[in-house]
């Protein structure tokens, strides 16, 4: 289980990323001072606000979707509803909606 103060830091980070933009589990653990971009989903996945602290926004570094808490279908609904448009799984034009803290 992790700490609750990683989880938050993680969490005030994700508050950053404004609509139509994703950032990745790596560059969120690279803003977070770590490598450890496992420990960063594992925070995500235990996200008691998916309203406030949208974790839908954070893809794999390859853009692919990865997990949401929601189910994957949702986690694209939401990203297309921002403007992320989704192919094959992964983020069309993954540079043009990349998020770097």
């Amino acid at each position: 289980m992790g700490t609750p103060d990683f989880d938050a830091r993680c969490y005030a980070l994700l508050r950053l990323i404004p609509p139509g933009r994703v950032t990745t589990y790596k560059l969120l653990a690279e803003a977070l001072g770590t490598k450890a971009w496992r420990a960063v989903g594992n925070a995500l996945s235990r996200n008691p606000d998916l309203v406030t602290v949208r974790c839908h926004r954070v893809v794999r570094s390859d853009g692919g979707i990865g997990g949401y808490a929601g189910g994957t279908a949702r986690k694209i609904a939401l990203l297309e509803a921002e403007g992320v448009t989704i192919r094959e799984g992964k983020v069309a034009d993954l540079p043009r909606h990349l998020f770097r803290f």
